[in-house]
């Protein structure tokens, strides 16, 4: 099936009408459609030749340089880790600091959300993917029908492997089936959500497309502040991006460590990165995309395990932005510290995904974000699990040093350099703990005091999942690797302020 961007696009069948044929091709389109029109553009490849060629080629002449000169290539590569560290450092505070202008973030009262008449709002579309979480989906009753949103106006589209027995059955027998169309996704590889998205978009009826998770919360009056901000911002604006924040934060440190690192991102980071005019790397959900702009760039990678950061920085090529909504939707933490590492481990495989397809041709990519747009987009997406790697290998320097080996670390590193890099480590790491700190006070969470000043133990496990997720981008690029949910028990309704913020 095909769809005209920006223009006219063929009636979308009802679910449970389409026929043999759309289905097989919907599902060759959900997973091949972008790699098929734009083979550079998608990650069905992990690395085009000079880019395999080109690391090979570096890492053997980094081991040769260590077999010839190994303190000098030691003292080399720890000055060019360390001037990295540090302009990445800089660049995060300069966001930081864009962030605490309240103008960063796009604010619709309740009153100015209400004011839009029914008849006025666009028809919109939710969009659900689901696999193997029977425990959760029957939280997508309460949050979608505590949505204010005229119902004949709204599609939700639950999206499900038709092989997954467990979750049709849960979705069966919790009843939400009479209040959303369950779409049944042929089985298949590769089992991504973006492949379940592409696929639920060809059912689609909205011209405005967003996804929440089984298990979200968003706030009551999210989608109509969505439409009030279309109409406020520019036509370049292609997507408003609420904020996530999550309802188990006091469960455990590890979901106390995981709400300050979203108050920190999504209340200040990302609004600073609109501010600046950079590519803004979506979140999972509560994205919300203007359908026709969704036709034209490309929809979902279907190959792509962050799909959401590579669709931000498709728009961001494009000529569009996106902005971010002081509208915020409730998730559910990782509480359990294996689940955490399989999560965030992909979410850094997917980053170095995103990073490689669009660097495929720098030239281009420079001319389409601009210097300072690739220059963020290149800390960002690469230099957050490279960083995150590098990490371990500085603090077991530092270790050495502290418990008792100061005689190896003086004779690899001299003291101009050595020092120099455990001051930058040092202060880096309090400015990061202060912007903890202040994101936490922010979102008067009193409870994310602990938390925030803990975050270094934080960093170990982002340590370990960086090493992970570079490990699979080199063995299985395009596995995705299941996070289980419903760890914390019945998510609670959002309260009333959480609802109007």
């Amino acid at each position: 099936m095909t769809t005209t961007p920006m223009g006219k696009r063929p009636t979308p069948p009802r679910v449970g009408t389409e026929t043999e044929e759309f289905r097989a091709a919907a599902l060759d389109d959900a997973i091949n459609g972008l790699a098929g029109r734009n083979p550079l553009a998608s990650a069905a490849i992990a690395f085009v030749p000079w880019q395999k060629y080109t690391a090979i080629g570096a890492a053997l002449l980094l081991l040769a340089c260590g077999v010839l000169a190994p303190v000098g290539t030691l003292l080399a590569v720890t000055v060019f880790c360390t001037i990295g560290y540090l302009l990445a450092m800089i660049d995060r505070l300069l966001l930081f600091s864009r962030g605490l202008d309240a103008s960063a973030i796009v604010t619709v009262t309740d009153e100015e959300a209400r004011a839009v008449p029914d008849d006025r709002l666009p028809y919109y579309t939710i969009l659900v993917p689901a696999y193997d979480e029977p425990e959760v989906v029957g939280d997508l009753i309460a949050a979608m029908t505590g949505l204010d949103y005229p119902a004949d106006k709204l599609q939700v589209l639950l999206l499900l492997e038709e092989d997954d027995e467990v979750t049709i059955e849960a979705a069966a027998r919790s009843g939400v089936t009479d209040s959303v169309d369950v779409v049944l996704v042929p089985a298949g590889d590769p089992r991504t959500k973006p492949k379940a998205c592409n696929y639920g978009l060809h059912f689609a009826t909205g011209t405005i497309v967003t996804i929440f998770d089984a298990e979200d919360l968003p706030e009551r009056l999210q989608l109509r502040r969505v439409v009030a901000a279309f109409e406020r911002l520019p036509d370049t604006v292609a997507c408003v991006q609420a904020k996530l924040a999550f309802h188990n934060g006091s469960q455990n440190l590890l979901t106390g460590w995981f709400t300050a690192d979203y108050a920190l991102w999504f209340g200040y980071l990302l609004p600073g990165l609109m501010a600046s005019t950079s590519p803004i790397p979506l979140g999972g959900t509560s994205n919300h995309l203007r359908r026709d702009v969704i036709d034209e760039v490309g929809a979902w990678d279907g190959f792509n395990v962050t799909e959401d950061a590579d669709l931000g920085v498709r728009i961001a090529a494009s000529g569009y932005s996106t902005a971010v909504l002081d509208s915020t939707t409730l998730e559910e933490a990782n509480s359990d510290p294996i689940n955490w590492v399989r999560q965030r481990s992909r979410w850094y495989k997917g980053y170095l995904q995103t990073w490689l397809v669009h660097m495929r041709r720098p030239v281009a990519t420079v001319r389409a974000l601009g210097p300072v747009g690739t220059y963020r987009f290149t800390l960002l997406l690469a230099g957050t699990p490279i960083t995150a790697c590098i990490n371990m290998v500085f603090w077991f320097t530092t270790a050495a040093w502290i418990l008792g080996q100061p005689a190896l670390v003086a004779e690899l590193f001299p003291p101009y350099i050595y020092y120099f890099s455990l001051l930058s480590l040092v202060v880096g790491n309090i400015a990061t703990v202060y912007m903890y700190l202040i994101a936490s006070r922010e979102s008067d969470n009193a409870y994310l005091l602990v938390p925030s000043l803990t975050m270094p133990l934080y960093w170990v496990m982002m340590s370990v999942a960086a090493i992970k997720g570079c490990w699979q981008l080199v063995r299985n690029p395009s596995y995705w690797e299941k996070t289980f949910h419903g760890l914390s028990g019945p998510a609670a309704e959002p309260s009333g302020e959480e609802q109007n913020t």
